[in-house]
């Protein structure tokens, strides 16, 4: 694609690397295949490529965000499908990131808009007030379907999201050592981060007993919090370099003081963007060399564990597991068979999802900042899962996991609870009413073959 920003703009490192990345893509529109809003839209400034365009002329012209601009870039999951597809190896993820973030310094939003967006970034990083906005959210939640009814479309999708039970009370940030069992044989950090210890701390409890299994000590550092992910979508870099910096102290203490083999995620959209610190951070001469460390030593816990000779203890029953890739795994880690491998060495019968490639709609705020697009998407990945009749899904992000389960009776689970009941762990709380089922079946089936 032919650009023409002037020099003094190119001056910038920020727009010299969306120059780099729009000269790249040469239109042949094999995005458009892959991307969700364009299958379910069918408008042309609703794919990668007709968003590239539109952030092209914005940028070069140096322009404020325009309302129809902004609305064809927030209709963007950030799924990263195109990049997957794409021949030409556009990067589009670092050219959107840009335009939020152009967008956000430079375009006003309608007040209902502004006020919706300060209270996710307020709260959603901070796990004190998650817990709290989830215990109003579990009153609140009967009233969903006639806020939506009555046009309050974003509130209820807020409201049906709000899990079904008490969440768990946000842990002090203390510095917290799980030593492994027997002899040491590695030793790695876990992020504990903001909204998985409120919504499933049983997904880092699952991850540090199958680590500790198998020899690896855990630690979760001192002042470990969000990484910054959910704002870094939402344009408010600032915010999301404060919290990426934080983390990067909080881990750099580990690193420099008894090592690190690797630092490790449970939520797969959070590991995407801590794995581009080293970019993000690439111009801060402070923070440069320690964000490059940091990703460096970053992997998806399934990543990891896929290094690690795990056994199966004949405890967890030989589930058809219905495995739901992330678009983050797949699309932003590149991660696609580990996950299945593990569970399929554990005993598991693994499904693939009809249509993978395509996103769940979750993508961290987008189901409630675009609720209908996201309710369509969430229908249309659930018809898909239904269909294969599986016992669980499985999945490696809270953001997947809440969206699918608010759409269907399957339980759903994070891919390391499986992993940790196979190798001697306990049931995963989701599938213990199913487990208990099985047992019953068994047992009457012995008592009708007596």
């Amino acid at each position: 694609m032919q650009t023409s920003f002037t020099l003094a703009q190119l001056a910038d490192p920020q727009t010299a690397e969306a120059e780099k990345i729009l000269r790249a893509c040469v239109h042949c529109g094999f995005c458009t295949a892959t991307c969700p809003t364009y299958v379910l839209l069918g408008d042309e400034l609703d794919s990668p490529r007709g968003r590239i365009y539109l952030i092209k002329d914005m940028l070069e012209h140096d322009r404020p965000g325009t309302a129809e601009v902004v609305k064809h870039v927030d209709r963007c999951l950030s799924c990263l499908s195109c990049m997957t597809t794409c021949p030409s190896g556009v990067h589009y993820m670092h050219l959107v990131d840009h335009a939020r973030d152009h967008i956000e310094k430079t375009y006003k939003r309608p007040l209902a808009d502004r006020l919706i967006r300060d209270l996710l970034a307020r709260v959603l990083p901070d796990p004190a007030l998650f817990r709290w906005a989830a215990v109003a959210g579990l009153v609140g939640k009967p009233f969903a379907p006639a806020l939506k009814a009555i046009g309050l479309k974003r509130l209820a999708a807020m409201l049906s999201l709000t899990p079904s039970h008490v969440p768990a009370p946000p842990s002090d940030r203390s510095r917290k050592v799980y030593p492994a069992e027997g002899e040491r044989r590695g030793r790695v950090a876990l992020l504990a981060g903001c909204i998985n210890p409120v919504l499933a701390p049983s997904t880092n409890e699952a991850a540090i007993r199958v680590l500790n299994r198998h020899g690896i000590e855990v630690v979760i550092a001192e002042g470990d919090g969000c990484c910054g992910s959910l704002v870094h979508h939402m344009g408010r870099e600032a915010q999301a370099m404060t919290q990426a910096k934080h983390l990067i102290d909080a881990w750099m203490v580990e690193i420099d003081g008894e090592g690190l083999d690797a630092i490790l995620m449970t939520v797969s959209g959070c590991g995407t963007v801590v794995k581009d610190y080293g970019f993000l951070l690439r111009t801060d001469s402070a923070y440069a060399e320690k964000a490059k460390a940091v990703s460096r030593l970053a992997k998806d816990v399934s990543e990891y564990l896929y290094t690690l000779e795990l056994t199966p203890t004949g405890t967890a029953k030989p589930l058809a597991v219905a495995y739901h890739s992330a678009c983050s795994l797949q699309h932003g880690q590149k991660i696609v068979g580990a996950p299945k491998e593990l569970l399929c060495k554990l005993n598991f019968i693994v499904k693939d999802v009809p249509e993978g490639h395509l996103c769940c709609g979750s993508a961290g705020t987008y189901n409630i900042l675009q609720p209908s697009l996201a309710d369509r998407l969430r229908d249309r990945k659930v018809a898909n899962i239904e269909r294969l009749e599986p016992d669980v899904v499985a999945a490696g992000n809270i953001g997947c996991i809440t969206q699918i389960a608010a759409g269907t009776s399957i339980p759903v689970v994070h891919t390391v609870e499986l992993i940790d009941w196979a190798t001697g762990g306990p049931v995963p709380e989701g599938l213990r009413d199913l487990a208990a089922k099985q047992r019953v079946a068994a047992v009457a089936g012995k008592g009708s073959e007596a």
